[in-house]
């Protein structure tokens, strides 16, 4: 990937490719594998070394899927000058598109190899997984006909980063799905795809200039912010639920710390923000999203 880096750029190589792996979204890809593990080892299955390999492989096709949007959104010319979101690097000058593209393909490329050593220890339900993640992490915004320009991104983003990742995490450590994986899936799944919501919310006018019909262009900024509010408030009640009904332990109330913290965020959308103001609102929704797993996670191992 030489010559990625434009000759009058002041931003050293690394900082560039830093910046298109976007680390801040990783957590988006570990928190579910986390969650899945701890459930798996609630009923007494934990083994390191595969909970090690399958949060790097979460961690390196999350940059895959980056470097994807990156590039294909560029393509289509869908990341205009005046984009609201963090810089890209394609869009930005600060990268080649075929040097963006060559990077892709090696983190997808590392996913996979890490991958082999997953199949190996949970078999064809896990190489099912790896390559339709994969995939779908380059159908998001690539191919013919993507995924998240005919609004199925959010549906996806559910699947994948909720239900896929979870319940996959748990059958590597248990060679079965328990019913406990299931019911941890959902939560998180919730607020993963709250930040994909408010992303699209800050983008629906430059969105649907360029023709990218992402569910929140398809239902208007009224809906889309109740949306995210009920995508913030639900995991609580089902937590609640679950929690009451005997399903879920005790400990598993400790992720409702994080209440405070959720309402504020649902507040500021639904009070109209809008624009850049949304950016910090995209940050503290991630943030929500770790904290809540990793309490989710850590009533799980107690």
């Amino acid at each position: 990937m030489a010559g990625a880096v434009s000759s009058g750029s002041v931003v050293g190589f690394w900082s560039v490719w830093l910046m298109a792996a976007r680390p801040a979204t990783l957590t988006a890809a570990v928190v579910p594998v986390l969650v899945g593990t701890a459930a798996a080892s609630y009923d007494g299955h934990f083994r390191m070394l595969p909970f090690v390999a399958a949060m790097m492989a979460a961690a390196l096709i999350q940059v895959g899927t980056n470097l994807s949007n990156d590039f294909f959104d560029f393509e289509r010319g869908a990341d205009a000058p005046d984009r609201l979101g963090p810089p890209r690097v394609t869009q930005s000058g600060l990268a080649s598109p075929q040097s963006v593209r060559s990077a892709m393909y090696i983190a997808f490329g590392t996913a996979a190899a890490v991958g082999l050593y997953l199949v190996a220890v949970g078999g064809w339900p896990i190489l099912a997984i790896g390559v339709l993640s994969i995939a779908a992490g380059i159908a998001y915004t690539g191919g013919p006909w993507p995924l998240g320009y005919h609004g199925l991104g959010d549906l996806f983003v559910f699947i994948f980063f909720g239900i896929v990742a979870v319940v996959g995490s748990y059958y590597l450590q248990a060679g079965e799905v328990g019913s406990i994986a299931w019911i941890t899936a959902a939560p998180v799944g919730l607020i993963v795809t709250a930040i994909l919501v408010v992303n699209n919310l800050r983008d629906i006018e430059s969105d649907r200039r360029v023709g990218k019909k992402t569910l929140a262009v398809r239902l208007g900024a009224r809906l889309t912010r109740a949306q995210y509010a009920l995508l913030l408030v639900a995991p609580y009640l089902l937590v609640a639920g679950f929690a009451a009904g005997g399903p879920l332990p005790g400990w598993s109330w400790l992720p409702w710390l994080t209440l405070p913290i959720a309402l504020f965020l649902a507040g500021i959308v639904l009070g109209g923000a809008d624009g850049r103001k949304l950016n910090a609102v995209l940050k503290g929704t991630a943030q929500l999203h770790l904290f809540f797993g990793a309490l989710l996670a850590g009533s799980l191992l107690l």
